[in-house]
């Protein structure tokens, strides 16, 4: 199933939502462009590398800086392909707009950032000895989904039943459901390879707990779509 658009109306324009989907694809524009090494010498140096803060001796003989902390939160702007930045930003760009519209845009911001830096943090705990730099905002994207699953669980997602002329019409519960699941199946099925799939999780998790902190006054006591 691939989500196509939502049905939740919002009341304000998504500004931060949209900064960040401009600031995640330029970046990628910009980064494509350039050679090979160049963009993989990027990524090391600004992707999170769990062993560069758990083996600080490798870390200084691969010209690391395990004291430099700032991979946690530039990691979340970096995309490796083509696939995985449309995918993330179709996510936010679907989901995000009434998240934001509930929390204003500050909040928004905040709780977007932490969700991928505790993503993150996740990701380091499961895998510490990992030396693949782990890039992408799906961590921080997950804490997003998270907050439309419990501010708006009857709102529907159009989605496409791939590779079928089908667009049906789901409650939103349902769909970030099967998100989760497949998720949590990716994450114990096939440890160490591919994405940061307990970081995802872990995004997902500190949005269920966190979102009612960044909600507006008045949003909070709103009721679900």
């Amino acid at each position: 199933m691939i989500p196509i658009r939502d049905t939740a109306p919002r009341r304000s324009t998504p500004w931060v939502t949209w900064c960040l989907i401009t600031l995640d694809a330029t970046i990628f524009l910009y980064l494509w462009w350039l050679p090979d090494e160049v963009r993989l010498k990027i990524f090391y140096l600004y992707g999170l590398v769990p062993a560069r803060y758990t083996q600080p001796e490798w870390a200084s003989w691969v010209g690391l800086d395990s004291s430099d902390y700032a991979p946690f939160v530039t990691n979340l702007f970096l995309h490796g392909n083509w696939f995985h930045i449309v995918f993330n930003v179709w996510l936010l760009w679907i989901f995000g707009d009434n998240v934001e519209d509930r929390m204003g845009p500050v909040r928004f911001l905040l709780f977007y950032l932490l969700c991928g830096l505790l993503a993150n943090g996740i990701h380091l705990a499961v895998n510490p000895g990992a030396t693949v730099a782990a890039i992408g905002a799906s961590g921080a994207i997950a804490g997003v989904l998270a907050a439309y699953f419990y501010l708006f669980p009857y709102a529907r997602v159009i989605v496409w039943i791939f590779p079928f002329p089908l667009f049906v019409p789901v409650p939103a519960i349902l769909f970030l459901g099967l998100w989760v699941i497949f998720q949590a199946y990716q994450a114990t099925t096939h440890m160490g390879g591919g994405a940061a799939w307990w970081g995802h999780l872990g995004g997902f998790a500190a949005g269920v707990v966190l979102h009612r902190l960044f909600l507006r006054p008045e949003a909070s006591d709103a009721a679900p779509v």
